[in-house]
Order: C-alpha cells, then structure tokens, then sequence
C-alpha cells in the first residue's frame, strides 16, 4: 500500500512540475491544479444543488446593471486577448498549419504565455454566467450543453497555460476571445435595448464556424510531420470540437430552422381556417 501511494504521489509530481512549462509555474492558480479544480467543482455543487435550492422559494434577482457591467468587462477583456494574439502571433509569426511553443525566455514568448493565462482567467469569469442563469431563475437555459462548455473551457484553459502556453493551440483562444467579444455586444446592446436579439441566430452561426475552424485547423496538426506540437492534442480536440459541433447544430436548428417551419406551418394554418370561415 505505501508503494502504490508513493508511486502516485511521485506520478503527480512528474507530471506537476516535470512536465509544466517553469514560465508559468508562478502564475496565479497555475503551480497547483487544486485552485483550479476547486473553483470548478464549486461551480458544479453550485450549479446542481446549492444555486437551485438557494432560489427555490425566492423571487428572481434583478441583475440588470449587474450584467451590463459583466458584459462591458468581458467585451473590453475579449477585445484585449484578441488584439493581442494577432499582434504577437497570428498575423506576423504563427503557420496556421503547425505552429510549436516557443519555450524561450525570449519577451515575445513570455508575453505570449501572459495572454495564455489571461485567457484561462477569462473562462473562469465565464462561469459567472451560469450562476446568473440561476439568480434569475432562468433554469431552461443551464443545458448540458451551457455546464460542460463552461466546465470543458475552464480545464483545457488551464492546461494549456500550464503546460503548451503558446503555439498551435492558440488559434482556438485567439478565435473564440472574438466569438464571445461578438457575443457579448449582443448581450450588452439587447439588455441597454439599443438594438432587438434578431441578430442571436448569426451569433450562433459564428460559434458553429468557429467549432469547424478549429476542427480543420487540429485536423492540419494530425497530417503535419515533424510539427514539433504534440499531435495527441488532435486526438482530444478534434472529437471534441466535432461533438460541440454537433451539440450547438441541434441547438441552432431546434430554436432557429424547426421553430420556423412551425411557426410557418401555424401561419399557413391560421390563413387557411380564416378562408374557410369567410366563405
């Protein structure tokens, strides 16, 4: 017995600190993956048992100001990640086909593994969502889909910044940090009605783009040689992104193409009885 524990305890700490980049093992919540791992399970207990029974028998919370500021928040945040994965990547340094981490103390990497752990923090703020789903007694939207995104996000984050902050894996954070900039000025201009939620469907449309872009883009790591990024990240991201794919499909034709041949099929309806009852 005291063999096999020793052997795990020398297991976690081979693949803890052997294995990390050393750059980021001081970054907030990135040396020991339990900081991480208790926020996410915090959030499961919360999103399952506590927040339901917290809510059950009070009125919703009025999060109205409360949102706008958390939408405004993660706009600006998005928009800064975003501007500078391309600036420091994307659109001077980086090969869309095969791109491995720089591991260099050189100031391009570092800030590089910066913007990296900036995004991990970001998917953590993200849960917040969920918890204001729950505050607003707005319980239809906490989908499998919504928790598992969320929870999914908040891991791979993580990992990724502690142990490939840089490199191919990138593409995804730089494109989906313009995902939910886009996402959230939907969510900002429709709660201060500056504009109507007619525009939500092609915000979908775009979370379906970006799961097939980067779907293409691990699908290029896998037919690469000699690429230099561990090609084991296409055998996780590639079902994964396929399976968001699918996930969000079902999503978008339930509430966008079926509800609209239902509803054309009510209107043909309605038009039909009026002619019958005019004749």
């Amino acid at each position: 017995m005291a063999t096999l524990i020793r052997r795990i305890y020398q297991g976690y700490r081979y693949i803890n600190e052997e294995l990390t980049d050393p750059r980021t093992q001081d970054y907030f919540l990135i040396g020991s993956p339990w900081g991480c791992f208790s926020i996410v399970a915090f959030y499961l207990y919360f999103v399952h048992v506590l927040g339901p029974n917290i809510m059950a028998k009070r009125k919703p919370f009025n999060l109205n100001r409360i949102l706008q500021i958390y939408n405004l928040i993660q706009i600006v945040s998005c928009a800064y990640i975003f501007y500078k994965a391309l600036e420091l990547a994307w659109l001077f340094h980086y090969n869309f086909y095969c791109e491995p981490v720089d591991y260099s103390d050189d100031p391009r990497a570092v800030e590089i593994t910066k913007i990296v752990w900036a995004y991990f923090l970001m998917k953590l703020l993200d849960l917040l969502d969920t918890a204001f789903f729950i505050l607003r007694k707005k319980q239809q939207q906490v989908s499998f889909l919504h928790v598992y995104h969320h929870t999914g996000m908040a891991l791979g984050s993580w990992a990724a910044t502690k142990f490939l902050p840089g490199g191919h894996i990138t593409f995804l954070g730089t494109l989906n940090s313009f995902v939910h900039m886009v996402m959230y000025t939907h969510y900002l201009a429709t709660s201060l009605r500056i504009s109507k939620p007619w525009w939500k469907k092609y915000v979908t449309q775009l979370q379906l783009t970006q799961f097939c872009l980067i779907t293409i883009h691990f699908v290029m790591l896998a037919w690469v040689e000699d690429c230099g990024f561990p090609k084991w990240t296409a055998a996780v991201m590639i079902p994964q992104n396929l399976f968001m794919l699918m996930m969000f499909g079902d999503f978008y034709y339930k509430s966008y193409i079926k509800m609209r041949k239902i509803h054309e099929n009510g209107v043909s309806s309605d038009v039909s009885n009026g002619k019958l009852k005019s004749q």
